[in-house]
């Protein structure tokens, strides 16, 4: 058995509508194992994306532990939580939140310019990134010039050029046709296997969720199932 890197223990979290407390997730309890694909599945707000963005030091919780690589990030300020997020979590999201002004090896720089580093060496980081994804070629290309799927490639590159812990992508393939969408998920499929790396990725699609070694299911803000792939 491999070891976790990442616990969710007993975990509450509610957000303020109006006068209204809404509770989006309740009491929620998780662990993922290093070097695992974990899919999260679930109808709309039962808290999948609440979890990642709490998983991944974007968002606190009201009560619980979290963590992550071996740090209780629940307990981090939030200059240490920066600074932990740069190096332990890299994030994928569904419409690629890429610079519209940058070519695609500077939006892959991105995450590095947090670190003490030459130039040259975020430059070279960035090209290993873009290689790995297959677009070293289009480097110098502007997002626009890019299509759907390439600019998701240029996302995953930016999500793994610091070479972080855990990958959090939300929705990676939501904005894609089916083709492009299952070119990125044999990418994913591949960072997972040959560079062995922790994915958690939020999908309301059941193909994309095959691709998981592993889907587990949120409903009102509690794990409803929890399976691995036969």
């Amino acid at each position: 058995m491999r070891e976790a890197i990442v616990r969710v223990s007993d975990v509450f979290k509610k957000y303020r509508k109006g006068r209204e407390a809404v509770e989006v997730l309740h009491g929620l309890s998780l662990e993922i194992e290093r070097g695992e694909f974990c899919a999260l599945m679930g109808p709309s707000g039962s808290g999948k994306t609440t979890l990642l963005n709490l998983i991944g030091g974007l968002d606190n919780p009201d009560s619980g532990k979290i963590e992550v690589a071996g740090e209780r990030i629940d307990q981090l300020n939030a200059r240490a939580l920066a600074r932990w997020r740069s190096s332990h979590v890299g994030f994928i999201f569904q419409f690629y939140n890429l610079m519209p002004v940058l070519t695609a090896v500077r939006n892959v720089e991105l995450p590095l310019l947090l670190k003490k580093m030459s130039a040259r060496e975020r430059h070279k980081r960035a090209m290993t990134a873009l290689e790995i994804v297959g677009l070293s070629d289009r480097a110098r290309h502007l997002p626009r010039e890019l299509s759907g799927g390439q600019e998701q490639r240029v996302a995953i590159a930016r999500a793994i050029v610091s070479d972080p812990d855990v990958l959090l992508a939300d929705e990676p393939t939501g904005d894609l046709d089916r083709d492009t969408a299952n070119e990125i998920l044999d990418l994913l499929s591949t960072l997972n296997r040959r560079q062995e790396k922790t994915i958690l990725m939020v999908t309301h699609d059941p193909v994309a969720a095959e691709r998981a070694g592993r889907t587990v299911r949120l409903d009102k803000g509690s794990i409803s199932s929890d399976q691995e792939a036969a």
